[in-house]
């Protein structure tokens, strides 16, 4: 299973049109994807729910851990770690 650390820089953390953003990118992925929020007791959650991604409250420089497994799961963890790192 592969997985990237990020440090989330939106002024606005991962909510709104960032998490719309991820989730977007996420859905077109044939593998599930899985993202928790770092030093936090909340369960990981689905990256193809808006609603699951907006509860984790991911505020800016917060650490999430995004992760997937299958074949293309590198190159789909590559474009949502650029998502949820660009400010």
């Amino acid at each position: 299973m592969g997985e990237r650390k990020v440090t989330v820089a939106a002024e606005v953390g991962l909510h709104a049109r960032p998490a719309a953003t991820f989730v977007q990118r996420a859905m077109k992925a044939p593998m599930d994807i899985t993202v928790t929020k770092m030093n936090s007791a909340k369960a990981p959650v689905s990256g193809k729910s808006i609603l699951a991604i907006m509860a984790l409250d991911v505020r800016q420089g917060e650490t999430v851990v995004i992760s997937a497994d299958g074949e293309g799961s590198e190159q789909v963890l590559d474009e949502l770690a650029e998502i949820a790192g660009t400010p």
